[in-house]
């Protein structure tokens, strides 16, 4: 696929231009700063941009950016990465958008699988989330909501952690080497204990009522 990369690191971004070119991809251009970014897909296509959080202009430019970018091209893919997982990163890039978007570490995506992985799975307009922050989430919960959780099985909780990445049922399966009607199962167990709506919805809402049970913990705590 097309990429853009955005990061005012030069060391980052030759390395990563390596790394998309191995996993196959298209690097159609690599600028500093988040109005570069903008100025080169005004003119240049792309299926998915890749940027820096903390890049310019701003000290979170990298936001700012991906909200100019959906706002004039909404069906831009966009791969957002930091140094570090910081839940309010996660809750700002929803706002955002909740398709077609990721947040990972760096670190986490300097091999060739995990980062074709991301963008494959961002290109079909998934939400993807860094495993570090829902380990996170799902295993440190607050004191006063600890039993909902402390009541699903270890393999629940394996389940619970890879949805609250973004992953689709069959990515679960593939994950835990289940087949998808088991994880279907354990999905409507999951939703029973933790009383949360069984009603059908889409992917993206689905993960997205995981994520608002999993930070109301947080900010009970």
């Amino acid at each position: 696929m097309d990429v853009a990369v955005a990061d005012d690191g030069a060391l980052f971004r030759e390395g990563l231009q390596l790394l998309l070119s191995a996993a196959g991809h298209r690097v159609v251009g690599c600028v500093e700063d988040g109005d570069q970014l903008l100025e080169l897909l005004a003119v240049t296509p792309v299926e998915v941009a890749i940027m820096d959080i903390r890049m310019p202009p701003g000290l979170d430019g990298g936001l700012d950016t991906a909200q100019r970018i959906r706002a004039r091209y909404p069906r831009v893919g966009m791969l957002l990465l930091s140094q570090h997982a910081e839940a309010h990163y996660l809750y700002r890039l929803l706002e955002i958008g909740t398709e077609g978007i990721g947040y990972r570490l760096k670190d986490q995506v300097a091999g060739v699988a995990v980062l074709a992985d991301t963008l494959v799975r961002i290109a079909a307009r998934e939400l993807v989330i860094e495993p570090a922050l829902a380990v996170n989430l799902v295993d440190r919960p607050s004191p006063q909501t600890r039993g909902p959780l402390a009541d699903l099985t270890d393999r629940e909780r394996g389940v619970l952690r890879l949805m609250a990445e973004g992953r689709s049922n069959a990515g679960i399966a593939g994950e835990m080497f289940l087949s998808v009607k088991s994880v279907e199962k354990h999905i409507a167990s999951i939703f029973a204990k933790l009383k949360l709506s069984t009603e059908p919805m889409t992917h993206h809402r689905r993960v997205l009522a995981v994520l608002a049970y999993l930070r109301s913990n947080r900010m009970a705590g």
